[in-house]
């Protein structure tokens, strides 16, 4: 049989600078002259089965690092790229693409980058363009992440496929390491991966950046720790359960290839978080703890955004799971603009809006890290009890002035009073077993903050201020769009214009 030949220069090259070896003490390490080698590095002469191994064994790199990467995604992409009728008569050979792509996996991968936004910017100006010749009313067209944006507030917030996705990679972590070690040696060994915390004047707006030449990733040292383990988990989702993204991504019904991009990150977030906190264990952990998200933050080494997120997720009921307290979540920076709008059932847009002046969401930023927890009515008479706090800013710079934002953990009132009740209930559950840990959060939350809720009237509160029929409201900023203004000169309200 004939012996295996792999040309695998470009990447021999990478991993021998990698290990900051010169092409003379490479050749000494191997066994082979320093002149065979540099034919090697040149694709002039191929590496044999043999050297494959002798390789793997002296420097413990996987053989997948050996392997060309050319038939893979990249020379797929450039294949798309040069599929396009504008460069159809520039179109190179198979293996033309795959040398490019396997010589400058960096460069080939920017050259897709560059025609997919040329292709959406294309895109965008046809919407547009589309949008300016109808009827400005009746135009349903959206940008991309608008249209994502909508699409998450309707949906559950909940994706049972996903779970079983971050079960697999949760096995494949195993247990013998700490999390920050076993995803980054899941990541190296299983994708010839390394990953490397880069300072802030080399990665200024970059949150991760991945260097196919050295097969490294790089990640922002701006970057909390918990931030850090989200993304790296991200990266394991993103490659381990391309299809099963995909296959969501379809069932959610997402046109555009900008917009399937953006959802495909988000839901890749959702199941980054489902790995960093297994579905089970965090629902036990919750329960035990009357759902303080203060106290999961610190028992999973995650941040309050984290844990208000996978509360919002806790609705998966198959193969026989329970199902959580059904909350909702809402996300603004100090501008009010709209970030995220989850729920267990989808967004209650309908019934609780979230754009009110008057929600504690908004008194958040001058509590900066604190909760600021309530119950607020609509006028329709629906009551929901809240949880507001800042989101830490990413580590900044003297003179930066970062994104600062404040989300809003919500659910029924009547949910509300099952987590208070739950706090009383754990100290006379017979053969309950209440640790320190525990009871602490019940100080915290209940002791604290919860009692205080429950004896105080429930804040009144209303869609955004045009669409409120409220009278007498000291925060209006608008006229309300559905009743006449009966405006006097011999009154004047706090409001802007002297609105009531």
């Amino acid at each position: 049989m004939a012996e295996a030949k792999i040309f695998a220069g470009p990447r021999v090259r990478r991993i021998r600078q990698r290990l900051e070896r010169t092409q003379t003490a490479m050749a000494a390490e191997l066994g082979i002259s320093p002149s065979y080698l540099n034919l090697i590095e040149r694709n002039q002469r191929p590496l044999t089965a043999q050297l494959v191994l002798k390789f793997v064994g002296t420097y413990e790199v996987g053989v997948e690092e050996l392997q060309p990467s050319g038939e893979g995604t990249t020379a797929t992409a450039l294949r798309e790229v040069f599929a396009d009728p504008l460069l159809a008569e520039d179109l190179p050979g198979p293996a033309e693409l795959i040398d490019v792509a396997d010589m400058a996996p960096n460069a080939a991968m920017a050259m897709v980058k560059l025609y997919r936004a040329f292709r959406e910017h294309r895109d965008r100006l046809s919407d547009l363009s589309g949008m300016l010749g109808s009827d400005p009313g009746a135009s349903t067209n959206l940008l991309p992440a608008d249209a994502v944006r909508q699409i998450f507030e309707t949906v559950p917030w909940c994706f049972p496929a996903l779970e079983r996705a971050a079960e697999r990679i949760i096995a494949d972590l195993g247990e013998s390491r700490g999390r920050m070690e076993a995803l980054e040696h899941l990541l190296q060994t299983d994708h010839a991966l390394a990953v490397q915390v880069l300072p802030v004047e080399r990665m200024p707006v970059w949150r991760k950046r991945i260097d196919r030449h050295s097969g490294r990733l790089f990640v922002s040292e701006r970057l909390t720790r918990a931030e850090r383990a989200e993304l790296l988990a991200q990266e394991l989702v993103l490659r381990r359960e391309a299809k099963v993204l995909d296959e969501e991504v379809t069932l959610l019904k997402v046109e555009g290839d900008e917009a399937r991009r953006l959802a495909r990150l988000e839901l890749a977030r959702y199941t980054a978080l489902a790995v960093l906190m297994p579905y089970e264990r965090f629902l036990r952990a919750a329960e035990r703890v009357s759902y303080d998200p203060m106290v999961l933050e610190a028992r999973f080494e995650v941040g309050f955004a984290q844990v208000a997120h996978r509360l919002v997720s806790l609705q998966d009921t198959s193969n026989g799971r329970q199902k959580g307290v059904q909350f909702f979540a809402l996300e603004v920076d100090r501008a009010g603009t709209l970030l995220r709008k989850i729920g267990a059932k989808g967004f209650p847009t309908t019934r609780f809006g979230g754009a009110c002046p008057k929600l504690g969401l908004f008194e958040a930023f001058a509590q900066n890290g604190e909760i600021v927890a309530e119950r607020v009515a609509t006028p329709a008479g629906d009551v929901f009890f809240t949880l507001s706090r800042t989101i830490e800013a990413m580590i900044a710079g003297a003179g930066e002035r970062p994104r600062v934002t404040a989300l809003l953990l919500g659910t029924e009132d009547r949910h509300g009073k099952a987590v208070l009740d739950a706090a009383s209930d754990q100290t006379s559950r017979r053969g309950a077993i209440i640790d320190e840990a525990d009871a602490l959060a019940n100080r915290i939350a209940h002791a604290r903050l919860l009692p205080d809720v429950q004896r105080t009237p429930p804040v009144p509160i209303g869609p955004a201020c045009r669409l409120c029929e409220r009278s007498g409201c000291v925060a209006r900023s608008a006229p309300p769009l559905t009743r006449p203004q009966q405006l006097d000169e011999a009154k004047q309200g706090f409001g802007v214009f002297g609105l009531t």
